[in-house]
C-alpha cells in the first residue's frame, strides 16, 4: 500500500493540469457549441509568453506572476480575434469549427516555429518553486503545489464571475435559452465576445503553469487537446462542477493505471473508461438544464 499516497498526489497534480487546460473549453463549448480545435495551441501562446516574458523581465520568480495576467490577456485578444474574424460565421455549423479551428491551429504552429524556432525551449523555475516538501513521507514538488493553488484560484474566480457579475448571469442566461436571453435585451453577440476571451484566457494561463512542469515547443499544445476535450464531454459540457469531478477522476485513474503499466497504455485504458462511460451516461456526469421549448 506504500504506492497510494505517491499516485494519489501524482493524480491530483494531472488533474490539475487538465482542468486548467479544459476549463476554458468547456465555457466556450458549453455556451456556444464551437468545437475549438485550437484551444491547444492556445495553451503554447501561453507557454510562449512566460517565456518571452522571462526573457525580458529576466527575473525567474517575477516573470512567472507577471506572466500570468499577460498570458491571460494575449490568449483572450487571440480567440477574441479568431472569434470575430471566423467562429462568428460558423456558429450552429460544430464540425465546420472543428475544421477551421483545425487549420488555425496548424497555422499558429508554424508562426511559433517561424518566431521561436522548432527545439524546445525552457522557462527557468523560480527558485522558490525548487524542491518538495514531504507531506505523510511523500516528497510533493512545490511547483504542483503552486498548480494546484492557482487551479482553486481559477475555479473559485470563475465561479464567483459566473454567479455574481452582469456577464456571468448573461452568460448563464445566454447558455439556458440564447431566444429568450436576446428577447429579455441581451447581446448574446458580445456576451459570445466576452466569453470567448475568458475562455482562451484561461488556457493562456493554462500555458504558463506547463512550463513549470517541462518545456515548450510549438506542439506542446496536442498534448492536452484530447485529453481536454475528455474532461469536458465527461463532465457534461458547460458545467464547472463536471469539469472539477471529471478532471481529477481522470488524473487519478490515469496515476494508478500507470503504476503497474506505462503512460501510453494508461492514457489507452483512460479513452477506453471514457467511452464506455459515455454508452451509459451520454450527456457525462452533469447536463445544462435548458428551457429551451424545442
Amino acid at each position: 500500500m506504500d504506492f497510494v499516497l505517491p499516485q494519489l498526489v501524482a493524480g491530483l497534480s494531472v488533474g490539475s493540469i487538465l482542468l486548467l487546460a479544459a476549463i476554458g473549453l468547456s465555457l466556450t463549448f458549453g455556451q456556444m457549441g464551437v468545437i475549438n480545435m485550437a484551444h491547444g495551441e492556445f495553451i503554447m501562446v501561453g507557454a510562449y509568453t512566460a517565456f518571452v516574458t522571462q526573457g525580458v523581465l529576466g527575473h525567474a520568480g517575477l516573470s512567472l506572476l507577471v506572466s500570468i495576467p499577460v498570458a491571460f490577456v494575449v490568449g483572450g485578444a487571440l480567440g477574441l480575434v479568431l472569434e470575430q474574424t471566423l467562429i462568428r460565421h460558423m456558429y450552429h455549423r460544430p464540425l465546420d469549427t472543428l475544421l477551421a479551428t483545425f487549420g488555425v491551429g496548424l497555422i499558429l504552429q508554424q508562426v511559433a516555429r517561424d518566431l521561436f524556432g522548432a527545439p524546445a525551449v525552457d522557462v527557468q523555475t523560480p527558485s522558490w518553486l525548487r524542491g518538495s516538501v514531504e507531506i505523510l513521507g511523500t516528497a510533493v514538488p512545490w511547483s504542483r503545489i503552486f498548480i494546484l493553488g492557482l487551479v482553486i484560484l481559477v475555479v473559485a474566480g470563475l465561479s464567483a464571475l459566473l454567479a455574481y457579475t452582469s456577464l456571468g448571469r448573461r452568460i448563464r442566461a445566454t447558455v439556458l435559452n440564447r431566444d429568450l436571453a436576446e428577447t429579455s435585451g441581451i447581446s448574446t453577440r458580445r456576451t459570445d465576445r466576452l466569453t470567448f476571451f475568458v475562455g482562451s484566457g484561461l488556457a493562456g494561463i493554462a500555458g504558463v503553469t506547463v512550463t513549470l512542469i517541462g518545456s515548450t515547443s510549438p506542439t506542446i499544445g496536442q498534448s492536452y487537446i484530447v485529453d481536454a476535450f475528455l474532461v469536458v464531454v465527461a463532465g457534461g459540457i458547460g458545467k464547472i462542477k463536471g469539469a472539477v469531478i471529471a478532471a481529477f477522476s481522470l488524473g487519478l485513474l490515469q496515476a494508478f493505471i500507470e503504476y503497474s503499466t506505462t503512460a501510453s497504455i494508461a492514457k489507452f485504458l483512460v479513452l477506453v473508461i471514457v467511452v464506455a462511460f459515455l454508452q451509459f451516461r451520454p450527456q457525462g456526469l452533469f447536463s445544462v438544464r435548458t428551457r429551451s421549448l424545442a
